[in-house]
């Protein structure tokens, strides 16, 4: 098919759209999927190495980009010691794809520094370059899982308005859900994104999942007109997490039976059964609005 119409055949016959970093080398879409949290602390980072082992499982291939550009972690939660990372890219140093490491299964990581201050805040020229380092890439992949930091962040809006699929992360803590909602709102109110997704981590439940959405829904749809958020799942309150965490290994690899592995699965086929927003374009649309973050 045309790249140029957008759209592309699944397995199953239906369309769906084409998303964003579809440069020449790359040659087909990828799904761009930014996991963000109004706060540090929810497990974000670590909903992000499941997910992209769900994916993995499900015969995706996935790239993770460590976006906490300053305070890096997945390589930490996956015992992972990569010589090179993004600042050395950024720097003029190194091409991504000499920067990327493997993580398990088929997963690429593109890790980030650690310690770095000035990365924090990317300049407008490190915001084009890295687009058009991304968008050359030349690894194969069918999903781009972007890793943010906390917070709102100019640079957290960055990677969130350069993805098709907004997914943010909150518990059942109340601060993890005021600061998840600021985070919707300036997205909103500044930029124009309407859609959001949801996933409830440390659930007490799948009940108390809804319950936690239904707070976030409830506010939004009384202060941000014309927003769509959507309930992605809760991830249920597993203490095995902790011990994959200290294991240094994804929870779907050190214990691929436990309950929160199975709902991590479970939203992994979700979100590949939904066809993101149609909002975007290609990277091209994104450079003159990027500049304005």
């Amino acid at each position: 098919m045309d790249q140029a119409v957008g759209l592309r055949k699944k397995g199953n016959g239906a369309l769906e759209s084409e998303c964003c970093f579809p440069g020449p080398a790359l040659q087909k879409p990828v799904r761009v999927l930014a996991v963000s949290s109004g706060k540090g602390g929810v497990g974000k980072s670590n909903v992000v190495i499941n997910l992209a082992m769900a994916f993995d499982r499900m015969g995706q291939k996935v790239l993770i980009m460590d976006a906490d550009l300053g305070l890096a972690n997945i390589d930490v939660l996956l015992g992972l010691a990569p010589r090179y990372n993004l600042s050395h890219v950024l720097n003029g140093q190194k091409r991504i794809e000499e920067v990327l490491v493997n993580g398990p299964g088929q997963i690429k990581i593109m890790p980030a520094s650690s310690g770095v201050q000035e990365l924090t805040k990317l300049t407008d020229d490190q915001k084009l370059l890295l687009l058009e380092l991304l968008d050359g890439i030349e690894t194969d992949i069918d999903i781009l899982l972007i890793d943010t930091s906390a917070g709102i962040s100019d640079t957290v809006l960055y990677f969130n308005l350069a993805a098709h699929e907004k997914i943010v992360v909150v518990t059942p803590e109340p601060t993890s859900l005021t600061d998840a909602y600021a985070l919707i709102k300036v997205l909103y109110s500044k930029f124009g994104e309407r859609h959001f997704r949801l996933l409830v981590n440390s659930s007490a439940g799948e009940a108390a999942g809804k319950a936690i959405f239904a707070k976030i829904s409830k506010v939004a749809d009384h202060f941000l007109d014309g927003l769509s958020l959507d309930y992605l799942g809760a991830i249920p309150y597993d203490a095995s997490v902790p011990k994959a965490v200290i294991q240094q290994k994804a929870l779907l690899e050190a214990f691929p039976k436990a309950p929160a592995a199975k709902a991590f699965l479970s939203i992994a086929e979700n979100i590949w059964r939904t066809q993101p927003s149609v909002n975007h374009g290609t990277i091209q649309f994104f450079w003159k609005r990027l500049l304005n973050v």
